[in-house]
């Protein structure tokens, strides 16, 4: 399919030409891709694709996988629109500073009435226009000495970077201490890179990630605050409340301690961080969802998978494992190194682990119907037993040994359309047999729609590392 028309009318508007725009657009629609697969999608020929790519790189719009072939990722087009913007802001660098400097002029010539002894008093403010929201945070952040704690979705964070980098890096000139709470990053996190390329080298910034349920605000020296009234909709786009109410501050500052106490380092999410990570979406998960989770060795998959039934244990759920790539004792063995207390939960029936034969493919046969049914049986034995829901995880490895893929798609379409089981599913794909299929991007696209997310597990070869993405 071209690129929509309109989509690279846009992107021209960001400064790229028109083959850049539908070459970005293509590798971005395909995630990932190789360049004859970009070429074809974006209409653009081959060696012209070879010719832009480079541009594209170098601008944080794509990035290059090693391999053969050698395939290509896009930035997500949240990120890459910032990106575009800061190079615009760029280019109108000079003028802003012509401005700055007049306005540096204005000042030093204007004389201010005298200051009212009322305009100290305790109060409350609404702020409705962008350019007061904008106006106050600027104030706010110069007048830093102390602290300056933020609490703002990634979105919002990254406009908040672009467009107060000056503040932030003056800030961190007077040595004030930043703290910023945001949202776990769903794919790879481009938001550090992005303050550092903001930011002045050796910037005293400290970011930290954690499950965002709170509201957005900013505190500065534990003495004001600016608080939005809703999380929805960008920067400054809705109104805000601005007060230094000594007791309303308190408790916001309280609230921020508590999140960032529980939160964790930006750096670690990569690395050792990765079973946080996990659990912290494994925690947001709600029965009927249905997930797909697509690894590409062993370690990575039980990382993901046993972390993700240890979760519902712990939560007081039921879990189901059906082992397909795997036999059950495997399973069993590698569960208990670790550190799920096996026996304990078998015996209490909160855990089963079984074979695809008991539940998938009995006496070499496939029956929807039969499987749906079991998981009800399962799903209502969880709750006879006082279990507060159920949690499954099933192998598709079966499915592809056995010549079944559309029997399997047609399965996972009825789960998730009819899925009136309310317990928590996520299905698990080795990344080898989709690619070893006759199509696999068309194969894997089949079964990605099937399901509300995507779990990527050791990509890279880095052992646990996991990119959530929503679909």
């Amino acid at each position: 399919m071209l690129p929509s028309e309109k989509n690279v009318e846009i992107l021209t508007d960001f400064g790229l030409t028109g083959n850049q725009a539908k070459v970005y657009l293509a590798a971005a629609r395909l995630r990932l891709a190789s360049i004859g697969q970009i070429s074809k999608v974006s209409k653009v020929r081959r060696e012209d694709v070879y010719r832009i790519l480079p541009k594209l790189e170098k601008m944080g719009l794509v990035e290059r996988l090693l391999g053969k072939p050698t395939k290509i990722r896009a930035t997500p087009a949240e990120e890459a629109l910032s990106i575009l913007i800061k190079h615009e802001e760029d280019t109108a660098r000079k003028r802003v500073g012509a401005l700055k400097t007049k306005t540096k002029t204005f000042l030093k010539n204007f004389a201010p009435a005298p200051r009212l002894e009322t305009e100290e008093t305790t109060g409350f403010t609404l702020l409705a226009k962008r350019e007061n929201i904008m106006s106050k945070t600027m104030a706010m952040m110069k007048k830093a000495e102390r602290n300056i704690d933020l609490v703002c979705s990634r979105n919002k964070l990254m406009q908040l970077v672009h467009e107060l980098s000056e503040q932030i890096n003056e800030a961190a000139k007077k040595e004030v201490r930043i703290r910023i709470v945001s949202e776990m990053p769903e794919h790879d996190d481009h938001i550090p890179r992005i303050i550092e390329e903001q930011t002045s080298p050796g910037i005293s910034l400290a970011l930290r990630y954690t499950d965002l349920h709170s509201g957005h605000y900013i505190i500065v020296d534990f003495k004001e605050a600016l608080i939005a009234t809703t999380t929805s909709g960008n920067l400054a786009e809705n109104p805000l409340l601005w007060t230094n109410s000594d007791s309303l501050v308190g408790v916001f500052q309280k609230d921020f301690e508590n999140l960032w106490h529980n939160a964790v380092s930006w750096k670690n999410i990569e690395t050792t961080a990765v079973p946080e990570k996990v659990i912290g979406f494994m925690k947001q998960l709600r029965p009927t969802n249905h997930v797909i989770f697509v690894y590409d060795n062993t370690e990575g998959k039980h990382n993901i998978l046993f972390n993700y039934l240890k979760a519902g244990l712990d939560n007081g759920e039921a879990g189901v494992y059906v082992a397909s790539d795997e036999k059950p004792n495997q399973i069993r063995e590698a569960m208990k190194q670790f550190g799920i207390n096996v026996e304990k939960h078998e015996k209490t029936e909160a855990l089963h682990i079984l074979g695809y034969e008991d539940i998938y493919i009995i006496d070499g046969k496939f029956s929807l119907t039969t499987t749906i049914d079991l998981w009800n049986k399962l799903y209502n034995e969880a709750l006879k037993n006082g279990f507060k829901g159920l949690r499954v995880t099933g192998e598709t490895a079966c499915f592809f040994n056995h010549g079944l893929i559309k029997e399997l798609l047609e399965y996972e379409k009825a789960l998730h359309k009819v899925m009136d089981i309310p317990m928590i599913a996520i299905c698990a794909y080795d990344a080898r047999l989709l690619n070893g299929t006759s199509d696999p991007i068309n194969i894997y696209s089949e079964f990605a729609r099937t399901h509300g997310t995507v779990l990527f597990t050791g990509m890279d070869n880095e052992l646990g590392r996991m990119e959530i993405r929503k679909v």
